[in-house]
Parts: structure tokens; sequence; C-alpha cells
């Protein structure tokens, strides 16, 4: 058993001590000398599990894919200046995403603050826009800075949210004791939410109501009751469309969107326009399902989420604060009325889907090829952690098996962190994860393989088509040397010599046959981490994707 060693000063021991009675267990650490105290805490204590790992915005986003996993919060610690500011990236996802983290920041004393002191800046408050609570703590230990510490912690865990325990310490730093000698105790406790209640008319008019649209956003896998999944799979009256990210399956629910409303008529968005919408999970990729529904507004729209609802449709009209199963067990649903919304909806899927089945067959090697390729191929029960941009999007108009586990940071939807969320999750999944992201997502957290606990089962596949290809799908897109430079980001880089140095394998396809030659070495092989670099040609990608849409 790992022998104790306490640091000698006592807010620190107040952290610590806190943590462990809070059961925080998962400590993140970036090396430095400010928060050296909590770090000497941390790492001699046998409760919690430590890391380390340089870079603060990795470190943030590592920590961020542990806690998606486990649905607990999850710690980062820093030393002072602008190693916090580097967290901020992963602040902002956790905020939107809903996911506990705790940002523990060291800091120099008020007094050192603003007089030219080195590595110090103004930390208090600095993630105000995107935390769901502050914890400044002044020099000494007392019962004022335990509540402040045992608040940020229960905010974290019950609004579902990154919170902030910045820490000011003055020097000697390094000091340890054997005991300790400060010993807080918890006073602070979370507030019970009060019973959810559904109102008879929200029951009412839900059974009058002939088309109902469920639109299922971010949810964790196994969040919905399988009873209340047939509740909604079962009514000719419901419509139910949802994401990769939604892990929610059904035969009779339509998983690619773009691929369903796309080529509409007038007609067809009349007649799919919706009595009530309901919604829930977490953000929605598709932007066509958005135009959508802000063009033929639903006259009700219902979200379920026991914190937020945002107002994406510019229609909301009612917030049930509790979860999706309190909700469906009150709904007391009756199939009365007659609808061919279902019927409908379902007929033009068909035609879409056989469509779509052909053409992905004729299509020459491109990033389509490539996500068609793997829709048949991806192993069955893995974790699939996805990157912003254009694989995400890619993903949405393909098949996977229901078996498979998708997640993204879809809350800010940024590139930054993708790799580094992804090793952090696969850390504390018991499934082999992989990774699917895009070339400049890669390289903009290549920093992320600068760390020591990769699984040996945690693959990247990395499509590189030399620049951020989806800037050529938007609107407005001209080819010109301002364009490949400052919008695509044009490069001729690969992840060849970053394999090398990390010792992860590589293996690299430039066509369909080479990615069918280098498939079964990639995902047998689990004695060490790997990559499959896939080129796909850089101009051809968004003619190809274009006309998907156009011969839907």
């Amino acid at each position: 058993m790992k022998a104790k060693l306490y640091p000698k000063i006592q807010l620190a021991q107040a952290v610590i001590e806190l943590f462990l009675q809070k059961e925080i267990q998962h400590i993140v650490i970036s090396p430095g000398s400010r928060n050296a105290p909590l770090t000497i805490g941390f790492t001699n204590h046998e409760f919690f599990k430590c890391y380390s790992i340089a870079d603060e915005r990795c470190a943030a986003f590592f920590a961020l894919g542990l806690a998606q996993q486990l649905q607990k919060p999850v710690a980062v610690v820093c030393t002072s200046g602008s190693a916090l500011l580097n967290y901020y990236p992963a602040v902002a996802e956790a905020f939107y995403s809903q996911i506990p983290l705790l940002v523990v920041s060291a800091d120099r004393p008020q007094s050192k603050i603003d007089i030219g002191d080195g590595q110090t800046i103004r930390q208090e408050n600095v993630y105000a826009n995107h935390i769901v609570f502050s914890s400044n703590l002044t020099e000494e230990a007392s019962k004022e800075n335990d509540n402040l510490i045992v608040k940020a912690i229960d905010l974290a865990i019950s609004e579902k949210g990154p919170a902030h325990i910045n820490v000011p310490f003055e020097e000697p730093l390094y000091e340890t004791l054997s005991e300790a000698t400060y010993f807080p105790e918890i006073s602070v406790r979370n507030a019970n939410k009060p019973d959810f209640k559904l109102d008879s008319k929200f029951i009412s008019e839900w059974n009058a109501a002939s088309k109902k649209l469920v639109l299922v956003g971010e949810l964790a896998p196994n969040s919905i009751e399988e009873q209340y999944i047939e509740l909604l799979a079962n009514n000719d009256a419901v419509v139910v469309l949802t994401e990769k990210t939604s892990n929610l399956h059904h035969s009779s629910f339509i998983d690619r969107i773009d691929t369903l409303i796309t080529s509409f008529t007038e007609e067809d968005f009349k007649n799919f326009q919706p009595d009530i919408l309901l919604t829930f999970g977490g953000m929605v990729v598709s932007k066509r399902i958005k135009a959508f529904l802000r063009n033929y507004k639903p006259k009700h729209h219902w979200h379920v989420d026991t914190h937020r609802a945002y107002d994406t449709y510019n229609a909301l009209t009612q917030h049930f604060q509790t979860d999706c199963n309190g909700f469906f067990s009150q709904l007391q649903v009756e199939n009365n009325v007659v609808s061919q919304y279902k019927n409908y909806i379902t007929s033009i899927w068909e035609n879409r889907n056989a469509k779509h089945n052909e053409y992905v067959t004729n299509i020459p090697f491109s990033d389509f090829k490539v996500f068609d390729f793997l829709s048949q191929h991806l192993p069955s029960n893995v974790q699939l952690q996805v990157s912003n941009s254009s694989p995400i999007r890619y993903i949405q108009l393909v098949d996977i098996d229901d078996s498979i586990e998708v997640f993204c940071n879809r809350g800010t939807s940024g590139i930054d962190g993708s790799t580094s969320t992804a090793i952090g999750a696969a850390l504390v999944n018991k499934k082999p994860t992989i990774l699917i992201t895009g070339d400049i997502s890669f390289l903009y957290d290549s920093n992320a393989l600068w760390n020591n606990y990769i699984p040996a089962t945690f693959k990247i596949i990395l499509i590189n088509n030399n620049g951020g290809g989806i800037f050529r799908i938007l609107p407005g897109h001209q080819e010109n040397e301002t364009f490949n430079t400052f919008f695509e980001t044009s490069h001729h880089l690969t992840a060849e010599h970053l394999a090398k140095m990390y010792q992860i394998d590589y293996h690299t396809a430039k066509d369909e046959k080479e990615l069918e030659n280098a498939w079964k070495s990639f995902v047998s092989n689990n004695t060490k981490p790997a990559i499959l670099e896939v080129f796909t040609p850089e101009k051809l990608n968004n003619t190809i994707l274009l006309d998907y849409f156009k011969n839907l």
C-alpha cells in the first residue's frame, strides 16, 4: 500500500480530503510548480488515480473523455498563469455537452496579482461565461473555503457541467508531512429536486396530435428503457429521427436525416411539418433538419432535459425538467388517432434508401466511399469516437451496426480535442475504441499522442484529403490561392513520422483495394495502438457528396 504523504499547506490538504470524501477519483495533472502541493497530495494517496499529461489543452480533453464515459466528475489540475487558459476549449465543450469536469488551478496569492510577478494572470472567474460555479479560495484553510470546494463539486454533479476551483498558494510549495493537520468536513449537500409531474393537458395534446416528430440528439447508450422505445415505434402518428450520436436504435427509426429530407418537395415539407416536435438528447448535427423546423414550425415544441432547453428551432413551447424515462413513464399514450404520418415518411425513406445503395455502389474512391466501406466493415461492439467537421457528417449518411456506440464533441463542435477525448474515453471504456478523424483535426491535436495511457486496443482511422475538405461543400467556395491557404488549409503532411515517434503501428491506403488489404491487420492486431491513414482525392470529394444529394 502506498504510504500517505501530505502537503504542508493546509489549503491543499482541504482540497485533497474533500475530493476524497466526495469520491472524485480520477485526477489529470499537468506538471508545474505552483500546483506542487496538490500534485504531492493526490499522487501520494492510494484512492486517487492520477495521470500526467503535459499539454494542458490535451489534458483537459483527455479528462473530458474520462468523464464522458464514467458519467462522473473528473478533475484537471494545473499550475498558475496561462496553463488554465489552455483548459478553456474543453471547459466550453463540457458546459455545452453537460459533462462534469472539475478544474483545479493553482494561483499566486492575491497580493502577487498585477504587480509584474512571473506566471501570473487574473485567474478568478476566468471561465465565467461557461461554468456552473467558480470557487475562488482565500489563502488560509477555513470552513468558508471548504464550503466553496464542496459546492463546486456538488454543482458539477447536479448541473452536469464544469466547475472551477482556484487555489492560491504561497511559497514554499514542496514541504510535506507524514500526517494531515487539517480535517475538513462536508456540510454542503445536494438539494433534492422536486418530483416531476406531467400535466394531463400535455397527455391530451400528445394523444390528439396526428403528426408527432421525435428528434433525438446526443445520448449516452441505454439512456431510454426498451418499453418506451417500443412506445414510440408502435405509433402510426409518430416519426422518430435519430442521429448516430443518439445511440438509440429501432428498425422503424430513421438515423440518416439528411438522406431522407434533402430532396423533399414543398408538398413533402408541408406534409412532414409536425403538430408536436418532441426533442431530447444533446446537440443535433444536421443543418437540414434545423432549417426545415425553422421554416415549417411545429405547433408545439417540447424538450425533455433535466437542466436545459435550447430554442434551436425558434418554436420552443415547453421544457419538461426530467429525464426521458421520467417523461415517458407519465405520458399514458393512446393510439386512437388515425394517421398516415409514419406510413408517408416510411414510403419516402424506402425510396431514398434504394437510391443511396445504388449511388454508393458506383462512386469512385473518395471520402464517401471510405465511409461506405466502414459501414460494412467496422467491428461490432466497439466504441466509435468521431471528430468534428466532415467525419461526423459523413457518418450520418451511412449505416453502422447497432452494437457500436458513437460519441463526438458536439457541444461546441470544435476540432481541437477529438483525439485527446477519444484516448481518455478509451482508457475507461471496456470496449475497443476507434477514432475516425480528418487530417486537420488530427494534426491540430497531435499532442494527444504525447500520452502514456493509450490502450493497446485504441485505433485511429485518419482520412487525409490534404485539407479542410468541408469548406469545399459550403456555399461560396472558389478555387483560388486564398481559399486553399486560409480556408481549406491545404498541406502535404502525413502521420507517418508521428506514428513512428510515438511507437504506434502505421498503415496506409490510397484506393479501395489497398484499404481492403490493410484493414484486416489494422483491426486484428491489438498488441499496440494503430493508425490507418487513408488518402482521398482532395478535389473530388465535394463533387461526389453534392451529387449524392442530387441523385436522391
